[in-house]
């Protein structure tokens, strides 16, 4: 006799097989293959290439530039750099020089000073055989300008002008500290740490729930039009075929994710002990100038935050320390399981809806118009992440943490910086009993939808088959 237990096993059987299937199928693919060797190498890219490009931007040349110094004020004081070697030469020889500048070694360019018109001011040319680069030029022109604003200032006859000016001079920074309960002493941590790790994170779950939500109904669509279906649903029931295809896809999404955080990390690693960490942290101020594209804007206040230009040290340590200060400070294992918990959650949610939508159409054409409910709600807690890593405690970073549709995303990037243990457990069970909600309704529409054949179905449709008794 056959017993309700074995029932349940059996069914947890077929549950096995289908996810079994789609994981071995997917990982054996050469797309898979590829993608996951691929893209840790473009990650690895994004990260090393601008640190690259900081460290081996400068030519290491030093240009000999003749001074015609018509001002009398200005030559004196210009002063020789590893970059500019200045010669000053006698104004009226300044023509013959730009002349041979073509034909001559002795010089790269010729800078020319204007005498002072009735302000102080004075006109500045710089004359090359070549285009002058920007670098070269924004360096000469900054120190005529500083000069000739000294030589302003000094007109007004200021007594201790020189004190005054030093005095004047503030490059003092905001240090922030956090201080915990049964802990004696503050620890000097850094926000810029809390902004790095909450925007990577909220990315990488956006990114994760479009590719493999994306994925799951691909292959709905891909089986459906294959009549493949047809087949499988004689043996198992479309509700354990859905939840096998997104539970399979769902271990593949972990694995590759995995993959892509190992390699990643031995590739950027590798590179830079290859071309020498110190460097690579010395010149971590000059990385904001060559941020990449992907939130470039967001991750070159992160990265002002870590390594700000305020005459501070800006030695690696001295950059590091409050750095891992604020690792330490952080609750490591809590960001971990909270992304994962949100990851696994968020993905499971969408994908069941990712799936009703390919259960509702025979190709990928005819996604669009369904698909609108789908993306909004990530679009917009793309949004509202973007705007809590910076500021985790505002209404709408709150709200938008707590609303199941973009609490994977908020709530991560809210999490690093401490979230209250009411606002953190209601997201979880609001997000878990919103994916069970949308599950069944979803499931709805896969067992009558996976068998519908040559019409595109609408919301009208969709709505009839939620009314249909199981």
């Amino acid at each position: 006799m056959i017993t309700e237990k074995h029932m349940e096993e059996s069914k947890m059987s077929k549950i096995g097989i289908i996810i079994s299937r789609e994981y071995s199928t997917r990982v054996k693919k050469k797309s898979f293959i590829i993608g996951t060797f691929l893209v840790p190498v473009l990650l690895a890219m994004m990260i090393v290439v601008p640190m690259l490009i900081a460290m081996f931007s400068s030519d290491n040349k030093t240009y000999n530039i003749a001074v015609s110094d018509e001002s009398g004020v200005v030559a004196e004081k210009l002063e020789n750099s590893k970059t500019v070697n200045y010669t000053v030469i006698d104004p009226a020889t300044a023509e013959d020089v730009r002349k041979d500048l073509a034909k001559s070694d002795s010089y790269y360019g010729l800078l020319k000073i204007s005498p002072l018109d009735s302000l102080n001011n004075a006109e500045i040319a710089i004359y090359a055989n070549e285009q002058v680069n920007l670098s070269l030029k924004n360096q000469i022109q900054g120190e005529v300008n500083d000069i000739l604003s000294a030589n302003k200032l000094t007109s007004y006859d200021i007594p201790n002008l020189d004190d005054v000016l030093k005095n004047m001079e503030n490059k003092s920074s905001v240090k922030t500290f956090q201080v915990k309960e049964n802990e004696e002493e503050e620890k000097q941590t850094e926000v810029g740490a809390y902004m790095v790790i909450g925007y990577i994170s909220s990315f990488l779950i956006y990114m994760f729930i479009f590719m493999f939500g994306g994925m799951v109904m691909q292959g709905v669509i891909e089986e459906k039009n294959n009549r493949i279906i047809e087949v499988i649903v004689s043996s198992v029931k479309p509700m354990q075929l859905m939840i096998g295809k997104i539970v399979g896809i769902a271990l593949v999404a972990l694995t590759q994710f995995a993959a892509w955080i190992v390699l990643t990390f031995l590739i950027v690693t590798g590179v830079t002990l290859a071309t020498g960490g110190s460097k690579v942290m010395d010149n971590a101020a000059q990385v904001q100038n060559v941020t990449m594209g992907m939130g470039g804007d967001a991750a070159a206040v992160a990265i002002d935050e870590i390594a700000p230009d305020n005459g501070e040290d800006s030695s690696p340590m001295g950059v590091i320390g409050p750095v891992l200060n604020t690792l330490k400070s952080m609750n490591i294992i809590g960001i971990i399981v909270t992304f994962l918990l949100y990851f696994i959650l968020g993905y499971l949610l969408y994908a069941s809806m990712f799936a009703a939508v390919g259960a509702c159409v025979d190709n990928q054409a005819d996604t669009q118009s369904l698909m609108l409910p789908i993306t909004i709600p990530l679009i917009i807690g793309l949004f509202i992440m973007l705007s809590a890593f910076q500021n985790p405690h505002s209404t709408i970073a709150v709200w938008g943490s707590i609303i199941p549709f973009t609490s994977p995303m908020v709530m991560v990037a809210r999490f690093a910086y401490g979230v209250p243990m009411w606002q953190y457990f209601l997201s979880l069970a609001l997000l878990f009993g919103t994916f069970l909600f949308m599950g069944w309704v979803s499931s709805k529409i896969y067992r009558i939808g996976i068998l519908s054949y040559g019409k595109k179905a609408g919301w009208k449709d969709i709505f009839k088959w939620l009314k249909l008794k199981d």
